[in-house]
């Protein structure tokens, strides 16, 4: 390795590493704000806090990776440019893309751990944090027996403590409302002067401890055939232990908690894979299925229509006489002495191909009789194929749209991958354009470039959630976008240009505006 490939990864190294850091807690704060209802007020601990947010960080490694390689690509050029030091870099015959070379190295590295957290750590982690995050929001709230308010956090319990003392343990004043018995029409009432409450040493029993009160059972029912007394009793002492297990976190089964975000690329391809059988399954089941529904009515036409076919001819009595519609004539009005056309297996026999363009529908080759049965009979079997072609055409639209999320998600693991590389020759060139370094300038120009790419991306994956466009074309989009702008600024900075927008392109873009107008 050449001096000027370690002057390069050593100036490159620390930038990133903090500007890696503070997009990934600028990336989490954004994300635990949205979730920060469900987690307030809970008690969670903080060992079970630290393990949320460490779930949460690894899943944004895809999107702070690009963006640091972003911010500190702008950083070090800035710093070299804002010094002179390209300038005598292109001096000594060395060029802009030799001192790239380096980073360029990084920036693959960087893409392939990106590959590596998409498909190794990130599933498990969105796995995690979504299963924790539902117990935490499960979880019944801490428990706060707070003066003048009722309390319903116990099961079956109601608390009221008028005055609580700066120890937090005697209280004054206490009303206990027992409506665990409410269903068979017991309720109790307990009215205390003074008590105290405390949790045990074990962590596991709320215990209150009531005296010199009364305890009131009101009567079972009001109504006026029965009767019963209404019981008051006076106490001492009274005390009454609570299990505090309901208000500790539980822990739900993780195979419960499955989606596109927590496979790896293996996985989603099998995914895809078993989509696309279903799909087929799905259609060739509703093409028997179809068939199957068919067959009896088949059958039974064609046993009609033999009928029909096979009865002798006879002179013609109307319009409607099936037998004056389908005997064969000739022109001169004389029956043929041999048949036309050859025998079919379908029963058809003495049918005039010329009579059926006469005929309005394919009900009248039927006798009069049988035509009502058989088109109510039709019907049923078409309303019948009809409900069950919506629910194919339902089937397959929830199909088409889960393979549509499954090939979003396999194709944005390598996108946001390939977005490192990209970012790298939009910050290098914008450095070396601008010759500013520090974290002023590099950090607006990045935050502008990263939002870009953030707003194409979710508008990417919403379009594809309505089945507009192409998954696979959705995911790399943002690429796409941002692809002839890395060109366009590394043309730029390779040849010298101390404007973002050469000269040359700013006269092409005024001739050709100049050529427009004149058309018009």
């Amino acid at each position: 390795m050449k001096i000027i490939d370690k002057m390069m990864l050593k100036s490159f190294a620390s930038p990133y590493l903090a500007t890696f850091f503070i997009a990934l807690f600028v990336l989490v704060m954004q994300t635990l704000w949205v979730y920060i209802d469900a987690i307030a007020g809970k008690g969670v601990g903080m060992l079970v806090l630290t393990e949320l947010i460490g779930y949460m960080s690894v899943s944004m490694f895809p999107l702070a990776l690009p963006i640091a390689v972003l911010i500190s690509s702008v950083m070090v050029l800035g710093n070299m440019a804002e010094r002179y030091e390209l300038s005598s870099f292109k001096s000594a015959g060395v060029s802009l893309w030799r001192v790239m070379q380096p980073l360029f190295l990084a920036s693959l590295i960087i893409a392939a751990f990106s590959i590596f957290c998409a498909n190794n750590l990130i599933p498990v982690s969105n796995l995690k944090f979504k299963s924790r995050l539902y117990d935490i929001s499960e979880q019944k709230p801490a428990l706060n027996l707070e003066a003048g308010i009722f309390n319903d956090d116990f099961k079956g319990y109601s608390l009221f403590i008028g005055k609580k003392a700066a120890d937090n343990r005697h209280i004054e004043n206490i009303v206990v409302v027992d409506h665990s018995k409410a269903s068979s029409g017991q309720i109790l009432e307990l009215l205390a002067r003074r008590g105290e409450m405390f949790v045990t040493q074990d962590k596991k029993h709320f215990v209150l401890r009531l005296y010199d009160g009364w305890q009131y059972q009101e009567p079972k029912s009001v109504s006026k055939t029965e009767k019963h007394p209404f019981i008051r009793v006076s106490f001492k002492s009274w005390e009454k232990a609570f299990d505090l297990s309901e208000f500790e976190l539980s822990r739900t089964d993780e195979n419960l908690f499955h989606s596109e975000t927590m496979l790896n690329s293996r996985q989603l391809l099998e995914a895809i894979d078993s989509i696309d059988l279903l799909s087929q399954q799905r259609i060739e089941r509703f093409a028997e299925n179809t068939a199957e529904q068919f067959t009896p009515l088949r059958k039974e036409l064609k046993k009609k229509r033999k009928k029909t076919t096979d009865t002798p001819i006879s002179k013609p009595s109307g319009p409607d006489d099936l037998t004056n519609r389908f005997s064969i004539t000739t022109p001169s009005g004389k029956k043929p002495t041999k048949k036309p056309h050859r025998k079919r297996k379908t029963g058809l026999k003495q049918i005039n191909t010329d009579q059926l363009t006469k005929l309005n529908s394919i009900l009248e080759t039927f006798p009069k009789a049988s035509r009502k049965d058989l088109l109510q009979r039709a019907k049923v079997v078409a309303r019948s194929i009809h409900h069950q072609a919506d629910s194919a055409v339902r089937s397959l639209k929830l199909k088409k749209e889960q393979r549509a999320k499954y090939v979003f998600e396999l194709n944005s693991k390598y996108s946001l991958a390939f977005a490192c590389i990209l970012f790298l020759f939009i910050g290098a060139p914008m450095g070396a354009i601008v010759r500013k370094g520090g974290f002023g300038y590099p950090m607006l120009i990045a935050i502008g470039f990263f939002m870009l790419f953030m707003i194409i991306t979710i508008f990417s994956k919403n379009i594809v959630d309505k089945g507009i466009i192409n998954p696979v074309v959705a995911a790399w989009l943002p690429n796409i976008i941002l692809f002839p702008i890395s060109l366009l600024l590394t043309y730029q900075a390779m040849n010298g240009y101390k404007n973002i927008v050469s000269t040359s392109i700013i006269q092409f873009w005024y001739r050709l505006r100049r050529i427009k107008l004149e058309e018009l």
